[in-house]
C-alpha cells in the first residue's frame, strides 16, 4: 500500500480562521446574487489581496491596505491616532511613510535595537518617504527624503534635521513636509521595527544577493562570504538599516575592521531600501496572497503596531487598492531627495553642533517635486494652482554669510528675473555653512483644514529661480516688514540665468559647419559635496535580488 502524505500542518486558530473565511465567502455570494451574479456562483469581484504593486508604498499598504478589503473586522483593529495638518484631497493624494526608532513602542525589546528601559528612548524617523497616488492617470510615485536634510521648521523651536520632528510627534513632521517642500500630506502611516520584521517573517523571507563581504558596526549587518541569502525580519532590518557600512576591497583581508567605509551613509541606505522594496515586491508577487491562512498571517503580524491618521479610512484603502489594480511596480518612480552634504565634520549652526548633515539643492529639488507630484512648471505644488506673477509682491534680501555683497547680487538678479526688490540686509552668519532659506509668513497650516497660503506660493515663485542649497521656511518673524517673501542668503546660492545661446561656428576645410556648443557656469562651493542624484544606481558592493546566476532564487 502506498504511504499516505502525512496530514497538513494546522496553524495556530485555524478552524476560527476557516469559519471567517467561510462567512465571508457567503457574505459575497449573496452580495453577488443580490446584484444579479454571473452563473455557476462566479463572482464579479478583484482578490485586493493579490496586489503587489502596495509592496512599494513600504511593506505594509501592499499587505494591510489589500487584505482590509477581503476581511473588513481588520480594519477596527488598526490603529488610528490624530494627526493634524492633514490635508483633503478629491484628486491626487500625498500619503506620508513614517518608519519609526520608537524602541520603548516595541511588542518585545531587543538589546540589538538598544533597550527602552537602558535609556535609548529617543524618537525619530528612519525613514521618511512620501508616496504620491493620482487615481485619475492610475500613476503611483515614491520620494524617499533624506532622514540628515536639515530643514527650518523640523521642530517647533526651528531648525533641525527632519528625522528630528517626529520627536515631536507626527503633526509636526507633517507641517514641516508642508511648510518646507510645499508638500500636501493627505494621509499618514508609521510602522516601526516590530512591523518590518513581522512583515518579511510572515512572507518566510527574503533572498537577496550579496556580492561582496560587507559590515555594518551599528546595524549589526555582518556578510563574511558574497552569495544568495534568505533573510529573515531581523536580518533584512539590518540590511535597510545599515548607514555605515564597511566594505571588503581585497579578498584576502578578512578583518572587517580595516575595510574602507562608504560615503553618503544616508543617502546610500536610501538606495539600498528601494531595492529591498523591489525585492519584497517579487516575493509578494511570486508568493501570491488572497489566501486567507497566509492573509491572515501576514495581517496579524503586523496590525498591532501600525499606526495611520484618525481620516485614512478602511474603505478608502479598498478604493486605493481597486484603482490600482493592474499597476506594473517596475514602472513606478522611486526617486530621492537631492541633497548636497555639508563637509569637514558636524554641522555648527546657532552655537550647536549638529553632525553629518545634508542640504536640499536647486533646482534639481524642485525638478524632482514637479516629476513626482506632476506639478507643471509655474504650478503650486501645494494645490496645483497657477503661481503668482514675480512682479505682484514684494522680496527682502538678507544676507545670511560672510561672503560681502552677495544681497545686492542676488537681489539685482532676482530683479531681472521679473521680481519686486524692495530691501536688501544682513543677518548674522548661523553657522560656517548655511543654506539658503526663502522665508514667508501668513498663516500656519490650520489643524483640521485645509492650506491655501499665498505666501506659500510666493516663496515657491522665488524658490524656482534659485540654485545651490535652497529651501522654503514658514517664519513671519523672519520676514522683513513690508515684504511677502525674504530670501535668507546662504553659501553656494546662485540666480538661474535665462541661457543666451551663443553660437561659435567652425568650418572644415570644406566649409561645412561642425556643431554648436553652449557653454553654462554654476556656483559651487568647497564646503558642500556635488549633488547627489535622485535616481541612484546600485552600487557594485550593494546587496539586490538573486537571480540564476547568483545561484539562487531568481528575482
Amino acid at each position: 500500500m502506498a504511504s499516505q502524505s502525512p496530514p497538513p500542518k494546522r496553524m495556530a486558530n485555524s478552524e476560527r480562521l476557516e469559519a471567517l473565511g467561510a462567512a465571508i465567502d457567503r457574505r459575497f455570494s449573496s452580495k453577488s446574487s443580490a446584484r444579479g451574479g454571473a452563473p455557476n456562483g462566479r463572482r464579479h469581484r478583484v482578490r485586493w489581496g493579490r496586489l503587489v504593486v502596495f509592496s512599494v508604498l513600504g511593506l505594509v499598504l501592499v499587505l494591510v491596505l489589500g487584505v482590509v478589503a477581503d476581511y473588513f473586522y481588520l480594519g477596527s483593529k488598526i490603529n488610528h491616532i490624530h494627526v493634524s495638518n492633514i490635508q483633503s484631497a478629491n484628486g491626487p493624494e500625498n500619503i506620508l511613510l513614517v518608519g519609526s526608532t520608537n524602541r520603548c513602542a516595541l511588542k518585545v525589546q531587543n538589546k540589538a535595537y538598544g533597550l527602552c528601559q537602558d535609556g535609548v528612548n529617543g524618537i525619530n524617523s528612519d525613514i521618511v518617504m512620501i508616496v504620491h497616488v493620482n487615481p485619475a492617470t492610475r500613476q503611483l510615485a515614491l520620494l524617499s527624503v533624506p532622514r540628515d536634510l536639515f530643514v527650518p521648521n523640523a521642530r517647533q523651536s526651528g531648525a533641525n534635521k527632519i528625522d528630528a520632528a517626529l520627536y515631536e510627534g507626527p503633526s509636526q513632521l507633517a507641517a514641516a513636509i508642508e511648510e518646507d517642500f510645499a508638500i500636501p500630506i493627505n494621509h499618514y502611516v508609521e510602522l516601526n521595527f516590530d512591523t518590518f520584521a513581522s512583515v518579511v517573517n510572515a512572507l518566510g523571507g527574503v533572498y537577496m544577493y550579496f556580492p561582496v563581504p560587507i559590515f555594518d558596526a551599528e546595524s549589526g549587518l555582518n556578510i563574511p562570504h558574497p552569495g544568495c541569502r534568505l533573510l529573515d525580519g531581523y536580518h533584512a532590518l539590518q540590511v535597510v538599516r545599515a548607514r555605515h557600512l564597511q566594505i571588503q576591497n581585497n579578498p584576502k583581508n578578512h578583518d572587517f575592521r580595516t575595510w574602507p567605509q562608504e560615503a553618503q551613509s544616508d543617502i546610500a541606505r536610501i538606495r539600498r531600501t528601494h531595492e529591498f522594496l523591489r525585492v519584497l515586491a517579487s516575493k509578494v508577487a511570486s508568493r501570491g496572497l488572497g489566501n486567507p491562512f497566509t492573509d491572515q498571517s501576514i495581517v496579524s503580524s503586523v496590525i498591532g503596531s501600525l499606526q495611520v491618521d484618525q481620516n485614512f479610512s478602511e474603505n478608502h484603502m479598498i478604493t486605493l487598492a481597486r484603482d490600482f489594480a493592474t499597476a506594473n511596480i517596475a514602472n513606478i518612480p522611486q526617486l530621492t531627495y537631492p541633497v548636497v552634504e555639508v563637509q569637514n565634520g558636524s554641522l555648527l549652526y546657532q552655537g550647536y553642533h549638529y553632525g553629518d548633515v545634508e542640504f536640499p539643492v536647486q533646482p534639481t529639488g524642485q525638478a524632482t517635486l514637479k516629476t513626482i507630484f506632476q506639478v507643471g512648471a509655474n504650478q503650486n505644488s501645494f494645490n496645483y494652482d497657477t503661481l503668482p506673477e514675480a512682479k505682484s509682491f514684494k522680496v527682502s534680501v538678507e544676507n545670511g554669510t560672510n561672503i560681502a555683497g552677495q544681497a545686492a547680487t542676488i537681489a539685482t538678479a532676482l530683479t531681472k528675473k521679473g521680481f519686486e526688490v524692495q530691501s536688501i540686509g544682513s543677518r548674522p552668519p548661523n553657522g560656517i555653512a548655511n543654506e539658503t532659506t526663502v522665508f514667508y509668513g501668513g498663516p500656519p497650516p490650520p489643524a483640521s483644514a485645509n492650506w491655501n497660503s499665498p505666501n506659500l506660493a510666493a516663496a515657491e515663485k522665488v524658490l524656482n529661480q534659485l540654485s545651490g542649497p535652497a529651501i522654503l521656511g514658514y517664519d513671519p518673524s523672519e520676514v522683513t516688514p513690508g515684504a511677502l517673501v525674504t530670501v535668507q542668503t546662504g553659501n553656494g546660492i546662485g540666480v538661474l540665468s535665462t541661457i543666451k545661446r551663443t553660437t561659435t561656428t567652425l568650418k572644415k576645410k570644406s566649409g561645412a559647419p561642425v556643431a554648436t556648443t553652449t557653454t553654462t557656469r554654476s556656483t559651487a562651493s568647497d564646503l558642500y559635496s556635488a549633488p547627489t542624484p535622485t535616481n541612484q544606481p546600485l552600487e557594485p558592493y550593494d546587496p539586490r535580488a538573486c537571480n540564476a546566476a547568483h545561484n539562487g532564487p531568481a528575482a
